[in-house]
């Protein structure tokens, strides 16, 4: 009896543990044989997944502190189709129809119509989407090389026809079939999907190095959607883009954007990733080795439906610190905005009512005399960075305008200088011992030196009113600007000597400023016979009183007035002040004084030129406002000649105060006319610079100007 019951348990017991082998055997069968790659994938997902962690870049701050460019951060759609697997197609579409829901475009660059018929949008469409396009067709098998023309002309940027081989209708129904999307479609569906699905074929196949984002600047309500529905490959992450803090100073900013393939060949030795951003002119290239901060990089565990499960930051093996991401560094400028801005809206109003109607640009810059930095400098006309990078109609208008408002004429407008160059010739010959503060020249009228009547020129009072100024020493005839005088004490400086002592100045040379400019050039025969002429000894006396072949930029005109301020000390011009770190609680680079030359001018040969200058800016009378206070002003007007059938190029010079000069400043206005008009700019710089809680515009005109 008991051996029977023990035989029954020990059946009962055997019955049991083989339904638990069994279900033990289901379970890895089911776990290993029949969902073993699914689960595989997770764990690999899980175990090999890490993110790069973008730093925060570093502000843009005026001398005073004042924010100028900044961080603005938003959120943006962003998608992983590895983690979509074989719903990828219906994932899109979900989100297709959220986006449309919820109002929200996302980024399409296909160009072809929304509807059928399809039909190519190339007249609207960049020159790069259309190479896109032209570039991808091949790698797809949607054409063969029978279209290899039709691929040329796609990219060219002045293409707009229809292609001859391959037609919207045929494109659109290869890539339905490429893409696997479903035949019972919408044409309008359809269409949406397959241009998303474009965009990730552009970077599968390396045709764009740029990462997709989907939708850019998604507010909230989209982001609690999305959200909840948790779907697939689908993320929204938190992006910084650049903030413009001011529409002033739109030269020199600049702008941040994607690394194109030239510019990844020098980043990429710098440890930059190819999809980085990075600063493309004006501030934010010059800096950008402190403006970029470092990234992070952090281990991250998600799960099937790509949900970050898990995250930490990595640990550098050399350092053992974290590689939490850094932020870059604040750079403080040597602009003033509050300047800044006087000047620019002193130009935008001055300039349209000038007496000449040809004006077309101008440019204006003030510069510290005792360390070169520059306080201001403005190109007209101008652009709001605010909406101008972020607005593709307001900067296609932009780049379309004839008065070309891109275009920074400080750094990069070459003008005659004219008259504003007598100081030059003047300095030269004084410290040369040509002639002295109270040397007497006569003007006649013509120069006759010369025995042909063809190099005897006027001087200008004689050719507009047949009168002369007489005997005059050095600085009666700055204040006159009296031709025959320069005309004779540049024949006897020679050129070799003008040209020394314009370098000197830093004519015709790099400024040291940080970003891009042109360097100019100064007259003389070199210049000339590498343009195929001949240079004549007569032409020196052209060359002496800013004519000739002499052509500086704006940014120029002002430092060299600057170092004449100074008494000859010729310093870098630059725009950084100091580098501060992200929290402003460390300084950690202040820009060094940095003196390029020193003309080291004798304090009486200073004196007879500042003497010249003073006068000139007393007898305009835009100034009283400033003399009521103390402050004399020294100042120097040109008119260069652009052709005969045109007005001259205004040029206006000045520099405050007279015992101990602080600023300079140099205007030009295109085909301005006389230079005499531009002092009501200038007094309204001098205005708020001195007293800058009353710089209202206290410009009286000037009746008779000198060239």
């Amino acid at each position: 009896m008991e051996g029977k019951q023990f035989r029954t348990r020990m059946h009962g017991i055997v019955l049991l543990l083989a339904a638990v082998l069994a279900a033990y055997i289901g379970v890895l069968y089911y776990t290993q044989i029949v969902n073993g790659a699914d689960y595989l994938a997770q764990s690999q997902r899980k175990l090999g997944g890490w993110e790069t962690v973008e730093s925060v870049r570093g502000q843009i701050l005026d001398r005073n502190g004042q924010v100028l460019v900044t961080n603005h951060t938003t959120y943006q759609v962003g998608l992983d189709p590895s983690l979509m697997g074989d719903h990828e197609n219906d994932i899109l579409l979900r989100l297709i129809f959220l986006c449309r829901k919820q109002g929200v475009t996302w980024t399409d660059t296909l160009p072809i119509s929304q509807t059928a018929p399809f039909v190519y949008t190339f007249d609207t469409a960049s020159a790069s989407t259309r190479k896109n396009l032209g570039k991808l067709l091949p790698l797809m098998k949607w054409t063969d090389d029978d279209a290899a023309a039709l691929i040329t002309q796609m990219s060219s940027s002045d293409y707009t026809g229809t292609p001859p081989v391959l037609s919207a209708n045929g494109l659109m129904t290869q890539m339905r079939k490429t893409y696997g999307v479903d035949s019972g479609l919408s044409d309008a569906d359809a269409r949406a999907l397959v241009g998303i699905l474009y965009e990730l074929s552009l970077r599968s196949k390396d045709v764009t190095w740029s990462p997709y984002v989907f939708a850019k600047d998604v507010d909230i309500d989209f982001i609690s959607v999305v959200k909840e529905e948790g779907m697939a490959g689908v993320s929204v992450d938190p992006a910084t883009t650049r903030e413009y803090a001011t529409k002033y100073a739109a030269h020199l900013l600049g702008r941040v954007s994607l690394m194109n393939p030239d510019e990844w060949a020098i980043y990429k030795e710098k440890g930059y990733s190819m999809d980085d951003s990075v600063g493309k002119d004006g501030v934010e290239q010059a800096f950008e080795s402190y403006l970029r901060g470092e990234k992070g990089t952090r281990a991250v565990e998600t799960n099937a439906a790509g949900k970050v499960v898990n995250e930490a930051w990595l640990t550098d093996p050399e350092t053992g610190q974290l590689l939490t991401p850094k932020p870059g560094d604040n750079v403080e400028l040597t602009l003033d905005l509050g300047l800044q801005e006087i000047v620019e809206n002193s130009m935008a109003d001055q300039i349209p009512k000038l007496k000449s109607t040809q004006t077309r640009g101008a440019a204006a810059v003030v510069i510290n005399v005792k360390d070169g930095g520059v306080l201001a400098m403005a190109s007209y006309p101008t652009f709001d960075p605010t909406t101008l990078y972020s607005d593709s109609a307001i900067y296609t208008a932009a780049v379309n305008n004839p008065l070309n408002p891109l275009y920074n004429r400080a750094t990069f407008g070459l003008y005659a200088p004219g008259s504003t160059f007598k100081m030059v010739t003047a300095i030269g010959a004084l410290q040369e011992g040509i002639i002295t503060p109270t040397t007497i020249i006569e003007d006649t009228g013509r120069y006759m030196y010369y025995p042909d009547p063809a190099d005897q020129p006027m001087c200008w009072i004689y050719r507009q009113y047949h009168r002369t100024h007489g005997r005059i020493n050095v600085s009666q005839a700055i204040e006159v600007s009296c031709n025959v005088f320069f005309y004779d004490t540049g024949r006897r400086l020679t050129i070799q000597l003008l040209d020394e002592y314009a370098g000197k100045f830093g004519l015709g040379k790099p400024t040291g400023i940080e970003i891009p400019e042109y360097t100019g050039h100064v007259a003389g025969p070199e210049y000339t016979e590498s343009l195929g002429q001949t240079w004549h000894e007569g032409n020196v006396m052209y060359a002496a009183i800013g004519q000739e072949n002499n052509q500086f930029t704006p940014l120029q005109l002002a430092n060299y007035v600057a170092t004449l301020a100074n008494g000859g000390t010729h310093r870098a011009a630059h725009l950084l002040k100091e580098v501060k770190s992200s929290d402003n609680s460390q300084v950690l680079y202040t820009y060094p004084d940095t003196v390029l030359d020193n003309i080291n001018i004798t304090p009486e040969n200073l004196e007879a030129v500042k003497k010249g200058m003073l006068a000139a800016a007393e007898s305009s009378g835009y100034y009283k406002d400033l003399e009521n206070r103390g402050i004399r002003v020294c100042a120097k007007t040109g008119s260069a000649q652009v052709s005969s059938a045109s007005e001259s190029n205004a040029v206006y010079v000045c520099f405050a105060p007279y015992d101990d000069p602080q600023i300079a400043i140099a205007i030009v206005v295109e085909k301005g006319g006389a230079g005499a008009e531009l002092a009501g700019i200038a007094s309204n710089i001098m205005n708020y610079y001195f007293n800058p809680g009353d710089a209202a515009d206290q410009a009286v005109p000037d009746s008779t100007p000198n060239p």
